[in-house]
């Protein structure tokens, strides 16, 4: 029987692997447990709700892994290594999505991989590659809407042992970024030969869904501000809408100060005055921009980490995605990133002693300045993944 583009192929868990069953769209989050922003936790990086009903720690969590493109499969294999020495007891379920050939415009990532993801309800990622001007559609994309994934949440924090331009100020921002809308729904057109359209579409829904999730945030982790991100002086009807949403949404919230910012001016005031921000919240494209900033604001890309949220699901990727093709296969990459990514991914899963065991080893190797290239160091990735690894088994064994 031919599916219709609303069915999505699921495991029906009692069942073997191989046994498959269909459910409409809508059903998905009935078989997910709801998705609750993160909340407060003794540890120094924020966590992401325990939406998986694990009971026994001793039990091996089963959990989504796919490399990605680039130095993905180099970052992956630091976090196999590391996750190894630490006996962390999860179990892997590894999906190869492989770029797109040339020409190829339908959907990328197979019903497989959306599958294994509903099932395990938890992933990690690593960058995948998207052509510009020409070829499929991004990857990225595509997941976060097949599987409803609205929130993208990206701590930026700064790290001693780092050397950034702003090495006099502790640099402490969380982006929130609206994953499902805006111009990054690819809906363009041409209208007439040499007349090309992009339609950026916003709703009341998704904008007041992630301004909620945003000071559900804020609340949770005993945060002080949320800043709205938008260029509604301009784009009154979209961003507009956007804006009016969160300051909604704010009066509800009436610990926590409001404000909001113009994109724009938010590129400019991070350069210059970085410590004045807390929570930002975007709209999707502004989200990519100021990740990327925030990011450089720590010391680059490889040191963020990231997780994509919702309808009971959280996939874990670095916060900036750079597929770093020049480096790949060099051993250079820096794996602080998705070190740090998979520490939020075992809190997210319970297993908050494990996450703190590898968290501790990274920020030591930091401090004893065994760093990659990107940081200033001499370090291969395997070398600093070996000092990470070393860094455990020290401690495990003190």
């Amino acid at each position: 029987k031919t599916l219709s583009p609303h069915h999505l192929f699921v495991v029906h868990h009692p069942l073997p692997y191989h046994q498959i069953i269909t459910y409409p769209k809508q059903m998905i989050r009935s078989l997910c447990a709801s998705s609750t922003p993160l909340f407060r936790s003794s540890l120094s990086v924020p966590v992401l709700s325990r939406t998986l009903t694990y009971t026994q720690e001793a039990t091996k969590k089963r959990v989504t892994l796919i490399p990605g493109d680039g130095i993905g499969p180099e970052l992956v294999d630091s976090v196999l290594g590391v996750f190894g020495a630490a006996k962390v007891p999860v179990e892997w379920e590894i999906h190869h999505v492989h770029a797109p050939p040339p020409g190829s415009s339908g959907p990328q990532i197979s019903q497989d991989v959306l599958t294994s993801i509903i099932r395990n309800k938890v992933a990690l990622k690593g960058p995948f590659y998207t052509s510009s001007g020409v070829g499929a559609p991004s990857r990225n994309l595509e997941l976060r809407k097949a599987l409803d994934m609205y929130a993208h949440v990206i701590p930026a924090k700064h790290i001693d042992g780092i050397a950034t331009r702003h090495s006099d100020l502790h640099v402490d921002i969380v982006v929130i970024r609206e994953n499902t809308q805006g111009e990054y729904m690819g809906l363009e057109q041409e209208l007439t030969p040499g007349v090309v359209q992009s339609l950026k579409i916003t709703t009341r829904d998704s904008a007041t869904r992630i301004a909620k999730y945003a000071f559900e945030y804020a609340k949770n982790e005993g945060r002080k501000t949320v800043t709205a991100i938008h260029k509604a002086n301009i784009m009154k009807q979209t961003d507009g809408l956007f804006l009016e949403c969160c300051r909604e949404v704010a009066k509800d919230y009436p610990s926590i100060t409001f404000n909001d910012m113009i994109i724009d001016n938010c590129c400019m005031q991070l350069v210059m005055k970085p410590q004045q921000f807390d929570v930002m919240v975007t709209p999707n494209l502004y989200g990519n921009l100021v990740t990327n900033v925030v990011s450089a604001l720590v010391g680059g890309p490889g040191l963020t980490p990231g997780a994509n949220v919702g309808g009971g699901l959280a996939v874990f990727e670095a916060g900036a995605h750079h597929v770093a093709a020049d480096i790949a296969g060099h051993n250079k990459a820096n794996p602080v990133g998705i070190l740090l990514t998979s520490t939020l991914l075992l809190k997210h899963i319970n297993l908050p002693k494990y996450a703190q065991l590898i968290e501790d080893a990274v920020h030591h190797v930091i401090k004893q300045k065994v760093l990659t290239a990107d940081v200033g160091g001499s370090a291969t990735t395997k070398q600093f993944t070996q000092a990470v690894i070393d860094r455990v088994n020290a401690t495990k064994s003190s």
